[in-house]
């Protein structure tokens, strides 16, 4: 296997392995929107990393990072809904990216690369980020999984529990910002939740328990991984597109497996 497909395929599996039991959440807490406007506020970041002269991977997990705090603060007003405020942050974010872009005149982006993903690109030290994080935000998930689970049921009595629920939201979404700035490189911006939602959803119809689930998201996951990186090689194909339509394909046989 050449070695370029090889380090694809392990940053592919450590990326799955860690969105899976996120994906329980962003499936439990219909968080699926936060997710998109994480994502289209993907290349906004990439401009700050060229402006600031850092990586723009960086750029994306700082930018990420501050929007998870600004969203999570904004919940608590009253007067535009929660969806209406990440509709906005969500195309605002990805209009200003797109025209920023296109002022940079001296610098080239590889715009589709961006939009869908380009993980055949990826290197070792990509590798290595993507399990080093990934690992930190599965222990900070195991940490907090029973405040997150009694939130998932009920905030109101998971607070009357004892349970610190905002400072808990706060941190589930910044993890959740940090695992979907990991993703860009894998399947781009336009398909970064997809690899969220749609191994949580498959796996809710073969679990019985959340942490059934949460296993299950994963192992599928990195199934579709496997299948779409093999696809893709094999057919010539976009490998983030690839990954999706594995997953999706997952997604139907689970789904006719239960009927």
């Amino acid at each position: 296997m050449d070695e370029f497909l090889t380090r694809a395929l392990v940053a592919g599996l450590g990326l799955a392995l860690a969105a899976g039991p996120f994906g329980c959440f962003v499936v439990w807490r219909r968080m699926a929107y936060f997710g998109d406007t994480l994502a289209h506020s993907a290349l906004l970041g990439v401009v700050f990393g060229m402006l600031t002269g850092i990586e723009p991977s960086l750029g994306i997990v700082l930018l990420a990072v501050v929007l998870a705090v600004v969203l999570s603060l904004s919940q608590g007003q009253k007067r535009l809904a929660s969806d209406t405020v990440l509709g906005i942050v969500a195309h605002g974010a990805l209009a200003t990216g797109l025209v920023a872009l296109s002022l940079l005149q001296s610098v080239r982006v590889n715009l589709m690369g961006w939009l869908l993903g380009d993980i055949l690109a990826v290197g070792w030290t990509d590798v290595a980020v993507i399990w080093a994080g990934g690992g930190l935000a599965l222990l900070a998930l195991w940490r907090l999984w029973p405040t997150l689970l009694a939130m998932s049921v009920d905030e109101d009595l998971a607070a009357a529990e004892g349970h610190n629920v905002a400072r808990a939201r706060l941190v589930l979404m910044l993890l959740v910002a940090l695992v979907v700035a990991g993703a860009m490189k894998v399947v781009g911006v336009l398909l970064v939740t997809a690899l969220l939602i749609i191994p949580a959803a498959a796996a809710r119809s073969l679990a019985r328990t959340p942490e059934q689930m949460a296993v299950w998201a994963a192992l599928l996951g990195m199934a579709a991984v496997i299948s779409g990186l093999g696809g893709s090689w094999r057919f010539d194909t976009p490998s983030g597109p690839s990954v999706v339509v594995a997953a999706v394909v997952l997604f139907g046989l689970v789904q006719l497996n239960r009927r």
